[in-house]
């Protein structure tokens, strides 16, 4: 591998996570659940293939290799430019645990710095710039830094910074007090020497261990909590602090807001992803679409797939993905929503603020809708239906969660903050 080369890493995790992702999850792995019509963890990808001299991206998961190998093909030819493997973990053995058992993977070739991007992350991934601090100031680490809502930042890892240097001061994951409004972004640049950091964290944890087998615990090493904490404590960590927006994918719900992110950056950056599924694919301009067409009315930035079939009558967007296959029935309505592959929506349906997953039926007049999120929603605002749920004709269905294979007759006309099973 030439000089001044990097590799990155995606953590992805395994089955026994992403809980909070369900129902969506029980079909669909929450890596591979599709946001901005392409899976969450093509994102992170799609901009890691344009960091110079970036060649190789491991994903780092205990899922089944079956799970990934058809995604890890499909990737491997819409990014041409990079070397794409799947590498599975015997057992959970943490976020710093898996980097550990497969260094040799990661460290072959000799790259200079290693990407570290943990998969539930929507943000504008500024990874030249955060490349650019990290070599000037040439410690172990950088993780981007990203300002929250000071009575939101609990929730998240915290790092007290150094306003003038950026060097990390003191990192607490989820404190049970207010100790900054800056929070680990979940995106990583180290150098190779990190592995040396993650070998002393492990050392500490099986000393602490044997001097006090009260501690119980158990064989995973975090990151955050075994790393990047002693890392800033001894002054080797950096924060690169951004403005971008930043969204952490733990629910079901925080989909919605991660699609508009996604959305809303490719419209700016490049709009052709919000026209074609796979960049290796040409796609005809959203202007010749609706000529074509002669509709339907597409409020941007919306992803729609190229085999999708809209009615003119219909009006789609903002802040819509609609999947392959879905059809759009006339005089439907389409708002800040995910619509996975094969769904139909009949006449005059309408769905706003909802995720509908792969093979749901609306019937004519039928709606399902969430509400907008605030600081001060309670969690389950918008209304998920799981794969294959059928919706009769007029009935309404507003914040609900409803699992697979679920029929909502028109028996009841009205479903409201309920989960359905």
């Amino acid at each position: 591998m030439p000089a001044g080369t990097s590799k990155a890493v995606i953590l992805i995790g395994g089955p026994s996570k992403g809980t909070r992702m369900r129902p969506l999850s029980l079909d669909i792995p929450k890596p591979l659940f599709p946001i901005a019509g392409r899976a969450i963890v093509w994102h992170a990808i799609q901009a890691l293939s344009k960091v110079e001299g970036l060649q190789e991206v491991l994903l780092i998961g205990f899922y089944d290799d079956s799970v990934f190998s058809h995604f890890v093909k499909d990737a491997s030819r819409d990014f041409p430019n990079l070397s794409i493997r799947y590498m599975r973990e015997y057992q959970a053995l943490g976020t710093a645990g898996g980097l550990y058992h497969f260094r040799d993977k990661i460290l072959s070739g000799n790259p200079d710095q290693i990407f570290v991007l943990h998969a539930d992350i929507a943000c504008g991934y500024p990874l030249e710039q955060l490349k650019t601090f990290h070599d000037k100031h040439r410690g172990v680490g950088t993780m981007l830094g990203v300002k929250v809502p000071k009575e939101t930042a609990t929730k998240f890892g915290c790092i007290v910074i150094d306003p003038e240097t950026f060097q990390a001061k003191h990192y607490v994951e989820k404190p049970e007090s207010f100790i900054s409004d800056t929070i680990n972004g979940g995106v990583y640049l180290f150098d190779k020497s990190i592995f040396d950091e993650i070998k002393s964290a492990m050392d500490a944890k099986v000393k602490a261990a044997a001097e006090d087998p009260t501690l119980g615990g158990d064989d995973q090493l975090r990151l955050e909590q075994d790393v990047i904490a002693p890392l800033a404590a001894s002054k080797k960590l950096y924060a690169f602090p951004t403005t971008t927006p930043w969204v952490q994918i733990k629910s079901a719900a925080s989909a919605i807001p991660a699609n508009s992110l996604i959305l809303a950056s490719y419209k700016t950056t490049n709009p052709s992803l919000l026209r074609r599924r796979s960049p290796t694919i040409l796609a005809d301009s959203r202007a010749a679409y609706k000529a074509a067409k002669k509709g339907p009315e597409i409020v941007e930035p919306c992803f729609i797939d190229e085999t999708a079939d809209v009615d003119p009558s219909a009006k789609i967007g903002p802040n819509v993905s609609i999947g392959a296959g879905v059809k759009v029935g006339y005089g439907c309505r389409v708002k800040d929503s995910i619509v996975l592959d094969g769904t139909v929506l009949e006449n005059n349906s309408v769905v706003l603020w909802s995720i509908l997953s792969e093979n749901n039926k609306l019937g004519p007049w039928a709606r399902v809708e969430g509400v907008p999120e605030t600081a001060t929603n309670d969690k389950n605002t918008v209304s998920i239906l799981a794969k294959e749920v059928s919706v009769a004709s007029e009935v309404h269905v507003r914040s609900c969660i409803v699992l697979p294979n679920k029929t909502l007759s028109n028996t009841k006309t009205s479903y409201k903050n309920e989960v359905l099973l």
